[in-house]
C-alpha cells in the first residue's frame, strides 16, 4: 500500500523523504505517523547509524534510575573502593 511517500509492508513502514540543508547539516523530516508510533516529540534524542548504504534512525530509551537500581543484584555489585585519604579541605 502507498499513500503519500509512506509505504506499509507486512505490518512495517517505510517512508520516502526529501533531504534539505538546515544550517551547516542536512535534515529530514518525520511525518506524523511515525512521531506518534514512537512516542517522539520535540527534542527527543535519536542513535542514527550507518550501516553500509542505510541510515538507521532509532530513538533512545532512557531508563530510569528506579529501573537500573532494580537491576543490582548480589552477583553484580561492586564493592567499595578505597580512593584514599583527604586531599584538600574535605571532610570525612
Amino acid at each position: 500500500m502507498y499513500k503519500h511517500g509512506i509505504y506499509w509492508f507486512l505490518e512495517e513502514i517505510f517512508m520516502e523523504a526529501t533531504v534539505k540543508k538546515w544550517g551547516n547539516s542536512l535534515g529530514i523530516r518525520i511525518p506524523n505517523l511515525i512521531v506518534r508510533e514512537l512516542s517522539l516529540k520535540d527534542g527527543s534524542l535519536v542513535d542514527i547509524n550507518d550501516r553500509g548504504k542505510e541510515i538507521v534512525i532509532k530513538p533512545v530509551q532512557k531508563n530510569k534510575l528506579s529501573e537500573i537500581v532494580s537491576n543490582i543484584n548480589e552477583q553484580n555489585i561492586h564493592k567499595e573502593i578505597e580512593t584514599g585519604g583527604p586531599v584538600g579541605k574535605e571532610v570525612w
